[in-house]
């Protein structure tokens, strides 16, 4: 039997207080790694998430930090690395926040940067304040959290598909850059997920995206965990610079 263990290692995931990055903190949990759970407006659903990860036997943090400043990336950090006694050689970069919907040229100038911020220079700050420990021990394992919004250019998702775009490109180059320090760049592409930010969609909207899907069904919060548990895992020590859509097929590429 292949089994994951991901014992004495810690894993920081930003955003994680919900959706997506909840479910990714307890997946990781569940393997045996150590887990940061970042937030930033959202600390006490991020207290519950680790006191969960506790009650269930695993070891788990919950620190405030917007990754946009680099300077309380590096204290989120270096703090966790000292609650938990391990060096940080997991990130999942999977903070978000709701962007403004606008025809292109409509935006301001403002809701792109936050996207390239959130997108791309939160990436780089968490980077910074981890790849010094991962080169040190010639393993690290970064998991980029994308969207199929990169692929299927939607209607008034300017900002929101730049930013995307942007973390698809620095990925890459990290890939490239890390690779022979042991560190693999990767990024997950979900769809429209079964998370609370999808929970005031219309019915008829998610009915419709489920018909437009060949597995029938709209994708959970653990879809994503486990295609992210998968990069972080031996099965992908070979695996670097791709992107694996979580979609049910709905938009291949």
């Amino acid at each position: 039997m292949i089994g994951i263990d991901l014992s004495g290692k810690a894993a920081l995931v930003t955003g994680g207080s919900l959706g997506l990055g909840a479910a990714t903190c307890v997946r990781l949990a569940e393997a045996g790694a150590a887990v940061i759970v970042n937030a930033h407006q959202h600390l006490q659903r991020a207290e519950d998430v680790a006191a969960g990860i506790r009650a269930g036997g695993g070891r788990a943090v919950a620190l405030a930090a917007d990754v946009r400043d680099p300077a309380q990336v590096e204290a989120m950090v270096r703090a966790g690395e000292r609650e938990l006694g391990l060096d940080v050689t997991i990130v999942v970069n999977n903070a978000g926040r709701e962007e403004r919907c606008a025809p292109p040229l409509d935006l301001d100038w403002d809701d792109y940067q936050m996207m390239l911020d959130l997108n791309c220079r939160a990436i780089y700050n968490t980077c910074q304040s981890t790849v010094t420990a991962m080169r040190r021990g010639g393993w690290g394992r970064i998991v980029n959290v994308s969207s199929m919004a990169f692929f299927q250019i939607g209607r008034d998702f300017g900002a929101y598909g730049t930013g995307k775009g942007a973390m698809y490109s620095f990925s890459r180059q990290l890939a490239v850059g890390l690779g022979p320090d042991g560190i693999t760049v990767n990024m997950v592409a979900p769809a429209w997920m079964k998370t609370e930010r999808s929970a005031a969609a219309a019915p008829e909207a998610i009915a419709a995206m489920v018909r437009a899907t060949p597995l029938r069904r709209q994708g959970s919060a653990l879809d994503v965990a486990n295609a992210v548990l998968f990069f972080v895992s031996p099965l992908a020590d070979f695996v670097t610079g791709d992107l694996l859509a979580v979609s049910g097929g709905n938009g291949m590429h």
